[in-house]
């Protein structure tokens, strides 16, 4: 079903064609993130993201820009915790444009030094605007407080950091980690697969940065408590639980898990916590895989008064359901709705290219469609408890942003 290559220099190529579509979406992934940045480091892989598009050796911000205004293309980036990507979606007779382009950004960025000062005042503000969003902010306090190691770190870096990063910083930063082995191009759409490989081939026959760095460092689960006091209307309170790693079977399992537990307006915590009782606009559950490892997370945002009630009750949800179970027509229905999804998915190019980049990038293969269908529908409500027990059956890690943290610090001691 899938076109996969590697080029000479060692950078893989995968695609899927979809020759319904009159377009096409390829992606440029790098195994960076902050995952792999050392303490005095933070912040760079997502600098970088921010500094391809101010200029490459033969284009200029405003080029790049131009280049693709005019012919309607969609170019953006994003930095996780365990990968970057850049990425477009064109119109199939400009599909050529767009590697052009790409490659340019990832091989070929200028870093520019007064382009460099000008960028950092943009990071500066990204960094400004989290801590005026007080649930992107817990989020990153949860990091904290459940990641012993390089996860924990926050993906935009810090104020003191981005302030003080110098030209070298991120040009050595980039020659280090931006290198063929850790870069996979992922491309999805109606395109012809030997035009593509021929473009891609000669745009990255002089890239061939190299690196010895071993940047893959470990990390465990841990369940510390964590509270920033902030004078806001709300308490955003976030609960981490351990989940299952990127390619685990059980990350299905856990999905369905998410689903019923918190996962829509049926869910367990929404008509609990926000139906029943009216204590939150917002509760919801979510997700994180990486290598080796992962996390189950809930999330509620209430009135500084009733934070400690609300901990309480989602408390009280979970050992509801080591308790008493699950019933047919919450688990048919959070199965259902898993499946749904996942096809929904499909109907998207850019979701199957994200699939497919990431996939190849972190597990280095790609799981098809017809698979992860059967692993669906062959879980059963056994499977299930199984991931309720390992996931309920311990102690969360805690995470609160609001005005009243000593008080709801100290009644959870």
């Amino acid at each position: 079903m899938y076109d996969k290559i590697t080029l000479k220099n060692g950078i893989r190529v995968v695609g899927e064609k979809l020759p319904h579509l009159h377009s096409c979406t390829i992606g440029f992934w790098v195994g960076v993130g902050s995952s792999h940045e050392l303490p005095s480091e933070n912040g760079l892989s997502h600098l970088i993201e921010h500094m391809v598009f101010k200029g490459t050796i033969t284009r200029s911000a405003r080029q790049i820009a131009e280049e693709m205004d005019e012919i309607g293309a969609h170019l953006n980036a994003f930095t996780g915790k365990d990968c970057t990507c850049f990425y477009a979606r064109v119109l199939k007779e400009d599909i050529s444009t767009a590697i052009d382009i790409l490659s340019d950004l990832v091989y070929n960025p200028k870093f520019d030094k007064d382009e460099l000062d000008k960028e950092r005042g943009v990071v500066l503000e990204e960094i400004a605007m989290v801590e005026d969003t007080p649930d992107d902010l817990a989020a990153d306090l949860l990091s904290l407080a459940q990641y012993d190691g390089s996860l924990n770190k926050p993906i935009l870096g810090s104020h003191e950091l981005i302030s003080k990063y110098t030209q070298d910083d991120v040009q050595n930063y980039w020659k280090t980690h931006y290198t063929p082995d850790k870069i996979v191009i992922s491309i999805t759409g109606n395109y012809d697969w030997d035009m593509v490989l021929n473009e891609l081939g000669e745009k990255a026959i002089n890239f061939n940065n190299s690196s010895s760095v071993n940047s893959d460092f470990p990390n465990k689960l841990i369940n510390e408590k964590r509270f920033l006091k902030k004078e806001i209307e709300q308490a955003h309170i976030y609960l981490g639980f351990p989940g299952f790693e990127i390619g685990s079977l059980k990350s299905y399992t856990l999905s369905i898990l998410s689903g019923l537990f918190g996962g829509g307006m049926s869910s367990r915590l929404f008509q609990r916590i926000r139906e029943e009782l009216g204590l939150a606009y917002s509760v919801y559950t979510y997700t994180s895989s990486y290598l080796n490892i992962g996390t189950f997370k809930i999330y509620a945002g209430t009135s500084p008064k009733s934070a400690n009630r609300v901990i309480d009750e989602i408390k009280n949800e979970t050992s509801k359901i080591l308790k008493n179970g699950i019933n047919n027509k919450e688990f048919l229905s959070a199965k259902t709705q898993l499946r749904t999804d996942f096809v929904f998915g499909l109907e998207s190019a850019s979701s199957r290219m994200n699939r497919l980049g990431r996939s190849e990038l972190i597990l280095n293969k790609i799981e098809d469609q017809e698979t992860i269908m059967k692993n669906i529908a062959t879980i059963s409500k056994d499977d299930l408890m199984e991931v309720v027990k390992y996931v309920f059956d311990s102690s969360p890690a805690i995470a609160v942003v609001g005005p009243n943290t000593d008080e709801i610090a100290s009644s959870l001691i």
